[in-house]
């Protein structure tokens, strides 16, 4: 076995993978401690220290990748994603850089990429993705629609709210959301529209209700497809596995034969 297998090994073993996921987890508690001038005060000289130690165990991870899989390692979107990562952390404290040096707890994200359950969770969001345009969409519709008719109809005596398109849409967000959406917004215009109820109530219907579990729906299936897709993949792994040692194993028997 050569020098990049024996790497290769060690990269792939799942000891490897929950050290960096708790050096990951111990890097974040760092990253929000630095947040703390109380912290910073007493502690600062060792937190920066343990911090620069993470960031090196994060940069010899990617070093032996790198080494291990050479060209194979940009082949992998995670791998990609951990690479602008740890180099996101490794611009300069100054210059015109210094800027991204706030985008260091990006780090944390890279517990996602050591998770396979979390990386099912954001490989069946991208999936989703195709799907959920055309509900954003058809959401785009309605509400441009339904901010025209609130317009139309409430602008004259709720300019904050509809007094114009951009307003009206804004104030249909918010009731979309379900916050304040009574109280704050639909009984004070029923006071000067006693059958406004006739168009809000349709429309949370229609969008905070229908719309938005529609784009649940599809993400949840685009996870149960990913999931699918992941078993059976290991499933044909196994199998060739099992074929290779048969083959080896046959090959063995006709030597002695």
């Amino acid at each position: 076995m050569t020098l990049r297998d024996r790497i290769k090994s060690i990269l792939d073993r799942d000891t490897t993978r929950n050290a960096i996921t708790a050096v990951i987890v111990v890097n974040a508690v760092l990253l929000g401690m630095e947040t703390s001038p109380a912290l910073m005060a007493r502690f600062g000289t060792l937190i920066v220290a343990l911090d620069t130690v993470c960031l090196s165990i994060f940069v010899v991870e990617l070093a032996a990748k790198l080494y291990a899989y050479r060209l194979a390692f940009f082949r992998s979107g995670w791998n990609i994603f951990d690479f602008i990562v740890v180099g996101i952390a490794l611009a300069p404290s100054s210059g015109g850089l210094s800027v991204l040096r706030a985008l260091r707890i990006l780090r944390v994200l890279r517990v996602v990429s050591n998770a396979p359950r979390l990386r099912r969770v954001i490989e069946g969001f991208l999936s989703a993705l195709p799907g959920m345009a055309s509900v954003f969409l058809l959401m785009a519709l309605i509400f441009y629609i339904a901010a025209v008719i609130a317009t139309k109809l409430f602008g004259a005596a709720f300019p904050e709210w509809f007094g114009d398109l951009g307003l009206s849409a804004y104030t249909l967000f918010q009731i979309m959301t379900l916050e304040s959406w009574s109280m704050g917004i639909v009984r004070p215009v029923m006071e000067a529209y006693p059958y406004a109820w006739a168009f809000f109530v349709p429309f949370i219907m229609v969008t905070t209700f229908a719309v938005v579990n529609l784009i649940v729906g599809l993400i949840v299936n685009s996870m149960q497809s990913a999931h699918e897709e992941e078993s059976v993949a290991a499933t044909e792994t196994y199998r060739d596995a099992v074929l290779e040692r048969l083959e080896a194993i046959e090959r063995r028997l006709d030597r002695r034969d």
